[in-house]
């Protein structure tokens, strides 16, 4: 049964870091594409970070520049260290893997991120 849980969400002000964990089960997902979607109160889904099998990664223009993702294909894992975190930056973050880019198969449950004061 395929399974992938994030950690690491909570609470942070402003200008905080935190670092998501994606830890993937159930198959090897080494030639999956693997992203971070979120999911802000009243929003779209929107994804935030694609990181291919390779390590080429891609990242939407709001978080340039402050979040990096990284993965382990050998413990079938994914990471996302968000640096100077903004409000904007409040939602929930989704791992996702899929064989083509912009094409999830699987889904984890989500984790809280909260910017604020």
């Amino acid at each position: 049964q395929v399974q992938l849980v994030e950690s690491g969400g909570g609470l942070v002000q402003p200008g905080g870091s935190l670092r998501l964990s994606c830890a993937a089960s159930g198959t090897s997902f080494s030639r999956y594409y693997m992203s971070w979607y979120r999911q802000a109160p009243g929003k779209q889904r929107e994804l935030v970070a694609i990181i291919s099998s390779g390590g080429n990664t891609n990242y939407v223009d709001s978080v340039k520049g402050r979040f990096t993702v990284s993965r382990d294909n050998a413990e079938n894992t994914m990471d996302l260290q968000m640096n100077d975190l903004k409000p904007e930056d409040t939602g929930v973050y989704y791992c996702s893997v899929g064989l083509r880019p912009l094409q999830p198969t699987y889904w984890g449950q989500g984790t809280q991120v909260t910017v604020s004061s």
